[in-house]
């Protein structure tokens, strides 16, 4: 297999890529990464001189060297995107631009070239909130509703590579994932921010009274989920990933963190709340359980 990877030197994609390379080392995988303030090749130090791994620094909104790529692989999993909410509310403009038009640059690239299969990573932000203390689970079926620019960007892209399956017959696949953590996570999410300001003696904030829920699914879990998605999934489906079967609260989350790390719970420190914060997100993972394994 010939896999161009895009986003491979952010947290899930470089992942993704020493997990693909340790598993099947006779694949060769080309990394389309923009190096982003998320980007950082530090994660790839390791793999850097094996011969079945290129790095290209570029952006997937550039057409030539998209083509150029897509010509001499066989596969596309596409991790790219801009991907942290708050960001998305102060400066929408980068996330229209990466998540919306990088894929459809990416689906024609895809489409001229004959792509075997176009995996597309995305995220349950886009189906909204749910209510806290409900049974209430996101799955395949749940109908759009982001509340963010980040989440509406990433629904604009998964409809887009949806279009492309049934207008163009494009073999695509498509996952929505619940909150990740794990090495090489950049520290302006939830777990790892709390871990790095920890051990720097800084408070760790808490948006509005800490109670929002989220699913937790460990990175390592989800470059298998997407393993078994290339290799058994049915095309054109969509396979929602998710890592807990019992809610959890944030708070509940830094209080643990704190305790494995010997530290006092009055480090906490309640912020004001996010703009349009989702409420609660829980995942029922078990269509892929059932059908993948």
């Amino acid at each position: 297999m010939k896999l161009l990877v895009t986003g491979g030197a952010g947290f899930i994609g470089s992942n993704f890529i020493l997990y693909w390379l340790k598993k099947y080392p006779q694949d060769k995988i080309v990394n389309l990464d923009k190096l982003t303030y998320a980007g950082n090749l530090e994660n790839l130090k390791s793999i850097e001189k094996n011969p079945n791994y290129e790095f290209v620094q570029g952006d997937i909104c550039n057409p030539q060297l998209v083509n150029t790529l897509t010509e001499k692989t066989d596969t596309i999993v596409h991790f790219a995107a801009e991907s942290h909410v708050d960001r998305s509310i102060m400066d929408p403009a980068p996330f229209i631009k990466t998540n919306i038009e990088g894929t459809y640059v990416l689906l024609e690239a895809a489409l001229k070239y004959k792509t075997k299969k176009f995996h597309h990573i995305s995220t349950d932000e886009v189906f909204g909130a749910l209510p806290l203390n409900s049974k209430e689970k996101f799955n395949d079926a749940t109908p759009y509703n982001p509340h963010s620019p980040y989440s509406a960007s990433k629904a604009s892209s998964d409809h887009l590579v949806r279009s492309y399956a049934t207008t163009y017959n494009l073999p695509t696949t498509i996952s929505n994932c619940s909150n990740n953590f794990g090495p090489y996570q950049f520290p302006e999410k939830l777990i790892p921010l709390a871990i790095t300001n920890i051990i720097e003696g800084k408070k760790v904030p808490i948006y509005g009274d800490g109670l929002y829920v989220r699913d937790w699914l460990y990175v390592e879990d989800h470059c298998k989920a997407i393993d078994l998605i290339l290799q058994k999934g049915k095309i054109g489906e969509t396979y929602l990933i998710g890592g807990l079967t019992e809610d959890i609260s944030n708070i509940d989350i830094i209080k643990k963190i704190l305790k494995i790390m010997g530290k006092e719970e009055s480090q906490i420190e309640f912020v004001k709340d996010r703009l349009g914060h989702d409420r609660r997100y829980a995942i029922d993972w078990s269509k892929i359980n059932k059908e993948l394994g």
